[in-house]
């Protein structure tokens, strides 16, 4: 092996990771004798989707690629992550595991910390673990909705916004006229039109003056991608006291 042309200093000291650096002094005299320095070469896969997290990671010299994996194998890129960051966030916001991928797309450097360390530091504080759960099923709310509205059609997406607005709401009916509704989709009002008159042939929603009712909820939630579903476990898993 080649050795690293980079100072060797500059590389193997975790302060180098922005994040690490900014820690309390208290919190990362903890951390340094847990921090494992590796190397992440080009294309290493650092976590898959759906699979438990073991690790987070603090990239000091390398770039990580943050996707978001599609039931049909599709992805989508939503970050990435250099040394400014952290890559595994959903093991201290509640979660074992993401649906999106890690995959360093520039190789280097960086530090790895158990899971377990992370667990400990948040559990110590209560109220912050809860609103970082939340934090976490908002996050994947965010993410799979970047992801339905590249890969999946408009009929699709309106059901999901549709069923994300009814969980959010007491009874069936929401006020909303067809050009918010495109807006909000990032789609044209022409598409919005021609997909709830679909669902009003089905009779699946009734849609009159601005104000769309639900009829039939299991058909509209057959009807929809699995953005919906992904979004409305996460939640349900994270913040199930709530």
């Amino acid at each position: 092996m080649q050795p690293d042309p980079r100072p060797r200093g500059a590389v193997r000291d975790p302060r180098h990771n922005r994040l690490i650096a900014a820690l309390p002094g208290d919190e990362r005299a903890r951390w340094e004798p847990l921090l494992e320095y590796i190397e992440m070469p080009l294309g290493q896969v650092l976590y898959e989707s759906g699979v438990q997290q073991r690790y987070v990671y603090f990239p000091t010299t390398a770039i990580v690629s943050l996707l978001y994996v599609m039931e049909n194998g599709a992805s989508a890129e939503i970050a990435i992550t250099g040394n400014e960051g952290v890559v595994g966030v959903s093991l201290f916001m509640g979660g074992e595991s993401t649906p999106s991928r890690g995959v360093v797309q520039s190789a280097g450097h960086g530090f790895r910390l158990p899971a377990r360390a992370i667990k400990d530091a948040i559990t110590r504080t209560p109220v912050l673990s809860l609103l970082l759960r939340y934090v976490q099923a908002l996050i994947t709310q965010m993410a799979q909705t970047a992801a339905c509205n590249r890969h999946h059609s408009v009929d699709q997406q309106l059901c999901r916004w549709l069923l994300l607005s009814l969980d959010r709401l007491d009874g069936n009916e929401i006020a909303m006229t067809q050009e918010l509704i495109a807006n909000m989709l990032g789609v044209r009002r022409e598409g919005v039109t021609e997909s709830a008159l679909k669902l009003q042939k089905a009779k699946l929603i009734r849609y009159a003056r601005g104000h769309i009712t639900v009829l039939d909820r299991p058909a509209l939630e057959s009807r929809s991608c699995e953005c919906y579903a992904v979004v409305k476990k996460e939640y349900d898993r994270l913040l199930s006291e709530v």
